[in-house]
């Protein structure tokens, strides 16, 4: 009997392409995973397995979503340079259609006057490119409008390389949005099975639930800390506080709504220091700093992926956006497994 093997399929070759697919396939599995361990979950979860299951996935969520934030910041970086480039590219083109037809006038004028040289014959050729070619031919002649072809020339050079840039800058883009839709899709999948998990709880399990999600009790306040009247740190952590009761929403930088690095960047950006944008850049903004040394206004980093962050108000505490569902609140630092501290200079 014939045997019947399925062809063997070649893998996808291609930088962007490779690194998209595979960004692409990971978010998928991450996304199935999470939807899977929701649909095998136990209905009978205690609050507190339930406030496990949700936390986990919260954070993973966030790991998402940081990787979210750098993959747009990038993407935003490409569509501007791409902009730029399309700009400079329209630029050129009137400059060097202005050329061409001063040049085209020039070898009018000469016909008219009768004074058509070999030269201008070349200008009024029906092939540009082929005239360009012979500009040398013009430098060895003498014609006057050797100057005009060679500034064409150069015009033509610049408009090609301008055009290189803009096709490799729209290359990178395309596949920085390909990034950006599989961490968007990540984030949602892992929230989407949170939201699951929530839904299963009757009434009384899901104020449990909130009763074990409350913050601790804290100063709702500013503290009586020494940050320095005036100071930048100062009026970082008053934003922080102005902040207090706002929801958190993922990828937001405020200032009606944050996650938790965009809630850092904001009110550090209130006191005149510009931070990056994700919480594994932001902890190299500054001088690190080590936990007995910390003081208001530094940022503090959780998790061994470093994929939270807070802004620390003091008395062991710090203001943070947690997760959706979770407004900006005031905790204390030992509600998260540590990762680190830096003091944006």
């Amino acid at each position: 009997m014939a045997s019947h093997r399925k062809p063997r399929q070649r893998p996808l070759s291609g930088g962007p392409v490779r690194t998209a697919a595979t960004t692409l396939a990971l978010a998928g599995a991450a996304t199935a995973t999470a939807f899977e361990g929701t649909s095998q979950a136990d209905p009978r979860q205690t609050p507190t397995q339930v406030k496990a299951e949700v936390d986990r996935l919260y954070q993973e969520a966030e790991a998402a979503t940081e990787h979210y934030n750098g993959a747009k910041e990038k993407a935003d970086e490409a569509e501007r340079a791409l902009s730029g480039l399309r700009d400079e590219a329209a630029r050129k083109a009137d400059r060097l259609n202005a050329a061409r037809s001063a040049l085209g006038a020039l070898a009018a004028g000469q016909y008219r006057t009768g004074g058509l040289g070999p030269a201008v014959q070349l200008a009024m050729s029906g092939n540009p490119q082929e005239y360009l070619d012979r500009a040398a031919f013009l430098t060895r002649t003498g014609d006057r409008t050797a100057a005009q072809v060679t500034a064409v020339r150069r015009g033509l050079d610049e408009a090609g390389r301008v055009r290189d840039q803009a096709s490799g800058r729209l290359a990178d883009l395309r596949a920085r949005q390909d990034e950006l839709a599989a961490a968007k899709a990540a984030v949602e999948g892992k929230l989407n099975a949170a939201k699951q998990l929530l839904d299963k709880l009757t009434a009384e399990e899901r104020a449990a639930y909130e009763a074990q999600s409350a913050p601790a009790a804290g100063p709702q306040a500013p503290l009586s800390v020494p940050v320095g009247d005036g100071s930048r740190a100062a009026r970082a952590v008053a934003y922080a506080y102005g902040a207090i009761g706002k929801p958190y929403v993922w990828g937001a930088t405020g200032p009606g709504s944050f996650d938790c690095s965009g809630l850092t960047q904001a009110a550090w950006g209130a006191a005149g220091v510009s931070l990056p944008r994700t919480t594994y850049t932001q902890i190299n903004a500054g001088q690190r700093v080590s936990r007995d040394r910390l003081a208001p206004g530094d940022l503090v980093f959780f998790y061994s992926g470093i994929t939270h962050v807070g802004l620390y108000i003091g008395d062991g505490k710090m203001i943070h956006a947690p997760h959706p569902g979770a407004p900006v609140r005031v905790a204390p630092i030992d509600s998260m497994p540590w990762a680190g501290a830096a003091r944006p200079a």
